[in-house]
C-alpha cells in the first residue's frame, strides 16, 4: 500500500503557514495555538505515511501526546503565569512580517531547487520528497529566525519547537519505510527540554518580573 502523495504535500505546505503564525503572533496564546495546529499537522503526516510503514503509528501517537498535548499544556501554564503579551521583539511587526516572508520564499525555493544536493539520495528526486524537504528547511529557518529576533523567552521556546518539527518532517520524508525512523523520531522528542526551559523561565520571571531574554545578562552568582 502506498501513501497519498497529494494529502502529504498539502499537510506539509500548511506547516509553513503555521510556522509563520507561531513566530509572528504577538499574543503568546495565539502563537501557542498556531504551534498546536502544526503539531496536529505533523501527527497527520505521520499517519499518512503509516499506511506504508505501520511503525509510524506509534510515533504519531507519541507526537500527539508530546507535541499536541503536553508541550502546549506546559506553554499555556507558563503563559498564565507570565502574561499573554510577548516582550517587544528586536524587529517590529511590519518589518518582521516582510523579513519572515522573504526567509520563507528564499529557503523554500533554494531547497526545492537543490534538494538532491542537500539529500543525495534517489528519494530526493521525487516531487513529494522535494516539497517536504523544502518545507522542513523553511520551518527550521523560521524557527531559527524566531529564536534570533525574539526577546521573549517563551517565544524562544516556541521557536525551538518549530526547529524540532522541521527536523522530524525531514526525517520521515527521507526514510518513511524504515522502522528505525519511528524510533529515531520518538527518541528526539524535546518535550522534557521544553518543560525544563519553561521551569527556568518561570524562575527568571520571579527574579526579574519579565521574560525578556536580554535581562539574562544580569544573572550572576
Amino acid at each position: 500500500m502506498t501513501y497519498n502523495v497529494q494529502l502529504i504535500s498539502t499537510l506539509s505546505m500548511l506547516m509553513v503557514i503555521t510556522s509563520f503564525a507561531a513566530v509572528e503572533a504577538r499574543n503568546l496564546r495565539y502563537a501557542t495555538a498556531a504551534y498546536v495546529a502544526q503539531a496536529l499537522l505533523i501527527c497527520s503526516l505521520l499517519l499518512a505515511y503509516s499506511v506504508a510503514n505501520h511503525a509510524l503509528i506509534l510515533w504519531a501517537v507519541t507526537a500527539l501526546i508530546t507535541k499536541a498535548m503536553l508541550t502546549p499544556m506546559f506553554l499555556w501554564g507558563a503563559i498564565k503565569y507570565t502574561g499573554d503579551q510577548e516582550t517587544r521583539p528586536i524587529i517590529g511587526f511590519g518589518p518582521s512580517v516582510v523579513v519572515a516572508i522573504v526567509v520563507m520564499v528564499l529557503f523554500y525555493n533554494l531547497t526545492h531547487r537543490h534538494a538532491s544536493f542537500l539529500a543525495p539520495t534517489p528519494a530526493a528526486e521525487q516531487e513529494v520528497i522535494r516539497t517536504n524537504l523544502s518545507v522542513a528547511f523553511t520551518v527550521f529557518a523560521i524557527g531559527l529566525y524566531g529564536i534570533l529576533t525574539r526577546r521573549d523567552a517563551i517565544k524562544t521556546v516556541i521557536g525551538l519547537c518549530l526547529l524540532e518539527n522541521g527536523v522530524h518532517l525531514s526525517l520521515v520524508s527521507l526514510a518513511p519505510m524504515m522502522k528505525e525512523t519511528a524510533l529515531a523520531g520518538i527518541a528526539t522528542e524535546v518535550v522534557i527540554t521544553v518543560y525544563l526551559l519553561l521551569y527556568i523561565i518561570s524562575r527568571v520571571q520571579e527574579e526579574f518580573g519579565s521574560t525578556d531574554t536580554f535581562k539574562l545578562s544580569e544573572l550572576h552568582w
